[in-house]
């Protein structure tokens, strides 16, 4: 019994040392797992947004833009752009996502027309927008020209009219990609719910307040909160289409920080436009955190 109990601890440290061998191990393949994704979280997150956090920490920048007509204009233009392109694409890809709905062989033959927008490059479509506008060269004038036998308008040659070639460009690039995204949602609906509510007399426009619309009304939220901050962030529809002109009349916040800091080579004014969009963002991602959160609690 001695012997064996004195064998005990001995039989113990081999097996204390491999633990400690495989800990050790694991520590070290975990941080070599994990320092690239940290070195490119550091060299190309980090850095990039303290950066430029830096060059726009001077309050002056925000009085020298305020005082700037063009940065006043950028921002009501921001407003409009943002609002009234957003709900007209969503409402549109709501209305349409139910058209879509249909089984003939011609709606599906026109779904794959209607996408082709989305499934070209922002670039090139939003270039392509530009030269069908550019007064009695565009295409646009050109039809009206010989199928109406009327002048045509100088489109990018006033601030209002060229926001709404902004703003309609804007709304026939990505309006295919939310109808897509709510069709989906449509179809994800049990046909049954569909068949009581038929029983129960709801059709047609009846039938799209009281069933469709609630089942549909969270990602309808969602997809609006999301497209609302991805626009902001919109920069080639501008750029492309309009390039903020006549005189940066029509130019959004996007586009302004890039003027700033690329041609008139004013890095921190640039970056100060940039951050004064912020107080129109965050309430927008502090309204869809909860919304989210609300959603997985009802869930």
């Amino acid at each position: 019994m001695q012997q064996v109990l004195g064998a005990r601890p001995a039989e113990r440290r081999p097996k204390s040392r491999w633990h400690a061998h495989l800990h050790g191990s694991d520590l070290v393949w975990a941080i070599a797992f994990l320092a690239p994704y940290a070195a490119v979280f550091l060299g190309f997150v980090v850095y990039p947004i303290g950066f430029a956090l830096w060059l726009a920490a001077r309050p002056s920048l925000y009085a020298q833009l305020w005082t700037d007509p063009i940065y006043r204009s950028a921002v009501v233009n921001t407003l409009l752009f943002v609002g009234v392109g957003v709900n007209v694409k969503m409402f549109g890809a709501l209305l349409l996502s139910g058209f879509f709905m249909r089984r003939d062989w011609w709606v599906k033959a026109i779904l794959v027309a209607y996408i082709l927008p989305w499934l070209a490059a922002a670039t090139q479509a939003f270039m392509s927008v530009h030269w069908m506008l550019i007064d009695e060269l565009g295409l646009v004038d050109r039809l009206l020209s010989v199928t109406f036998g009327v002048a045509g308008l100088n489109w990018l040659d006033s601030r209002w009219l060229a926001l709404a070639c902004n703003i309609t460009a804007y709304v026939w690039k990505w309006m295919p990609f939310w109808t897509l995204i709510l069709l989906a949602g449509r179809m994800a609906i049990p046909p049954s719910i569909y068949d009581a509510a038929e029983v129960d007399g709801a059709t047609g426009i009846r039938r799209f307040t009281h069933v469709t619309f609630p089942l549909v009304a969270n990602l309808y939220l969602v997809c609006t909160l999301l497209s609302t901050l991805w626009t902001f962030g919109d920069f080639a529809t501008v750029y492309f289409v309009s390039g903020g002109g006549p005189l940066n009349t029509s130019q959004v916040l996007t586009t302004l920080g890039f003027h700033y800091a690329f041609d008139a080579a004013q890095p921190g004014l640039g970056v100060a436009v940039a951050m004064s969009a912020l107080p129109l963002l965050i309430p927008v991602v502090i309204v869809l955190m909860r919304w989210s959160q609300a959603s997985e609690g009802e869930l």
